[in-house]
């Protein structure tokens, strides 16, 4: 729990009132037009660790890289208590709180119970739109006359959540998407917050401009130096002002917002727009045999995961990272879609050599596919004396032998190899 939950000792569950917080119980009607959710489970990863690892809860629980340049991947609310946050590096993060149990990243487990997640709220209505594998926003206007108002879908949604998959969720209730996320963020942990629409204002008024959606650091310095502190402040500005200071689209949006008006709708699926994977090397690398390794283990990866998805896409995106932080991205639009490893690391290997980067030190290397279509629109036209069988006949084989046997089962030569080298 953060430290503002673990001094009050119970989870926020009210209405946003004409005074503040008020209990639910008075929420009766308030809630008509409020038929957006946006649930958010609570400290995701290091939840699912605590499930996997019932001996660690209690104590602060951190989910990352354990090497030196290891960063937080997710906390647990007694780890935030003490400052830290994801994205810290594991060094700090271990500084602030020395006695946390940290557990590596078990995407897998994540994945499953994600997958656990999403059904019920699938269960309940088909207006889901998932934002990551631990939040989501639900229209739940079609389900009303099936289940009641959103407020007792809300809670009929947590209690769901906690019994059956033994996690907490927050939820936020409103009429738009924006208010409905801001509600979540403000109840959590284990929470339920209701935003009537005539109280949206009172709500927004108080918050910092950095509430509002897009504002990035650097807008964030902007509106400080304009004065405008508060989403108030920005909310009194005359929108062409906005406009003129931000440009069209920010300006509006940051007009927009700051009023409370949001007319996005729940979008049920939204395809990826890329596939991709990246590695940070534990000490920066400058071996062009080990990068190309390295390219051809995140090629295999990416395609797999194409394939999972029945995805394949046509431009090859490369990213070096240097010693020195700086960030090249080099990228390759292929003839056909693809979903074959072997094409997308030649492709990424050609993207490498022609940076110009293979005797400079790599901190970072990324491959990553863009521009997807659905693999079975992804029509390809074979040469004359070309076998039918090929590639991804024999990567689709390996992908088999992974479900059964585990990932590294059966691998390519120069990964294999470089497996022995590293025992």
């Amino acid at each position: 729990m953060s430290r503002r939950q673990l001094e009050r000792g119970t989870a926020l569950r009210g209405m946003i009132g004409a005074g503040g917080i008020e209990p639910l119980e008075a929420a009766s009607g308030r809630d008509t037009d409020c038929h957006i959710l946006h649930i958010d489970m609570d400290a995701f990863f290091a939840s699912v660790e605590q499930l996997e690892h019932p001996e660690a809860r209690g104590k602060p629980v951190i989910v990352g890289g354990t090497g030196p340049r290891g960063v937080v991947s997710s906390a647990d609310y007694i780890a935030r208590s003490y400052g830290v946050h994801s994205a810290m590096p594991m060094v700090r993060a271990l500084r602030l709180c020395p006695d946390a149990v940290v557990f590596p990243p078990d995407g897998a487990a994540y994945r499953r119970v994600s997958e656990a997640v999403m059904d019920i709220f699938r269960s309940v209505t088909p207006e889901v739109e998932p934002l990551s594998s631990d939040e989501a926003f639900l229209d739940v206007s079609g389900a009303r006359r099936r289940l009641g108002g959103p407020v007792r879908i809300a809670e009929m949604i947590r209690e769901r959540v906690r019994t059956e998959q033994r996690l907490t969720c927050s939820v936020g209730v409103a009429a738009t998407k924006f208010i409905a996320k801001l509600a979540s963020t403000q109840c959590k942990p284990d929470g339920l917050l209701l935003v009537p629409t005539d109280r949206v204002d009172g709500f927004l008024r108080p918050l910092p401009v950095g509430a509002l959606w897009g504002v990035g650091d650097k807008t964030e310095q902007a509106l400080t130096r304009l004065g405008l502190h508060t989403v108030g402040d920005v909310a009194a500005v005359d929108p062409e002002t906005l406009r003129h200071e931000f440009g069209q689209a920010l300006g509006a949006r940051l007009a927009s917002l700051s009023r409370g008006i949001d007319d996005r709708r729940v979008v049920p699926t939204t395809p990826d727009k890329s596939v991709g994977a990246e590695e940070t090397f534990p000490r920066d690398v400058d071996d062009p045999e080990l990068i190309h390794r390295e390219l051809l283990r995140l090629s295999e990866k990416v395609a797999r995961r194409l394939r999972a998805g029945e995805q394949a896409g046509r431009t090859v995106v490369v990213k070096l990272r240097r010693a020195d932080f700086t960030t090249i991205t080099r990228s390759r639009t292929l003839a056909e879609p693809t979903d074959v490893a072997r094409e997308i690391n030649a492709a990424a290997r050609d993207l490498y050599a022609g940076a110009g980067l293979e005797r400079v030190r790599l901190r970072l290397v990324g491959v990553r596919v863009e521009g997807l279509i659905a693999a079975s629109d992804a029509h390809r036209q074979m040469a004359f004396d070309e076998p039918e069988s090929g590639w991804r006949e024999a990567e689709q084989v390996m992908d088999r032998v992974a479900r059964r046997f585990g990932p590294g089962a059966l691998l390519p030569a120069a990964l294999a190899k470089r497996d022995e080298d590293d025992v």
